[in-house]
């Protein structure tokens, strides 16, 4: 029996250049009944931990370093022996959130995280932020996009260390190249799948975000 998907939502505030925007996140759990990978450990780790119940946690993937996705990852493995896994090109912005520590490992484009007999592969698609990396789980027909790709669009790319021709390369490349049934599961906001968000790319490259 493969894996399942489970749904946390948490809130708090995402933190860059200055400004501060009150934000509601999706915390992803896939696992079984003995053990689940975390995918961004979002303001609130008890909820999390509560989640995760009695099951052992084998890891905590932080999609990208923006505060509001990582911000819970060092008390959630502190609590639960948990190691956290994150792109070295966003060392940068997780040093501004958790200055003076370092994720345990280090992701890269190829990787193949395994739980609960599942396989995830991971995709660097930078764009949102340098370190961005999205979770595909053929046997699910699931992609855990992070903040890369939401319903309606493109991940924000106004802020530093984020560009906007470079999300496109990653979602056109790496992400509509997907089955089209695929769910994608986002950081924020409602699921959607690859067949709704394809045939809008041209109209989000006209509009410029």
């Amino acid at each position: 029996m493969s894996a399942r998907i489970e749904h946390v939502v948490t809130s708090g505030t995402f933190e860059l250049d200055g400004g501060s925007w009150e934000v509601d996140n999706n915390v992803w759990l896939v696992g079984d009944d003995r053990e689940v990978l975390v995918i961004d450990a979002a303001h609130d780790d008890a909820a999390i931990a509560a989640a995760v119940g009695s099951r052992r946690l084998t890891g905590i993937v932080c999609t990208h370093g923006h505060n509001d996705h990582i911000n819970a990852a060092p008390a959630l493995a502190a609590s639960t022996g948990a190691r956290i896994m994150l792109h070295p090109a966003d060392t940068v912005l997780w040093k501004a959130t958790h200055p003076g520590t370092t994720p345990d490992e280090s992701l890269a484009d190829g990787d193949v995280l395994t739980v609960a007999g599942t396989d995830l592969h991971v995709l660097h698609t930078p764009g949102h932020a340098p370190g961005a990396v999205c979770l595909y789980a053929p046997e699910l027909g699931a992609l855990f996009s992070g903040d890369t790709l939401f319903q309606g669009g493109p991940g924000a790319t106004g802020r530093s260390y984020s560009d906007f021709p470079t999300i496109i390369a990653s979602i056109r490349d790496r992400l509509l190249t997907l089955p089209t049934d695929t769910t994608v599961y986002t950081g924020h906001g409602s699921n959607t799948s690859i067949a709704a968000e394809a045939p809008q790319l041209d109209a989000w490259i006209a509009r410029g975000h």
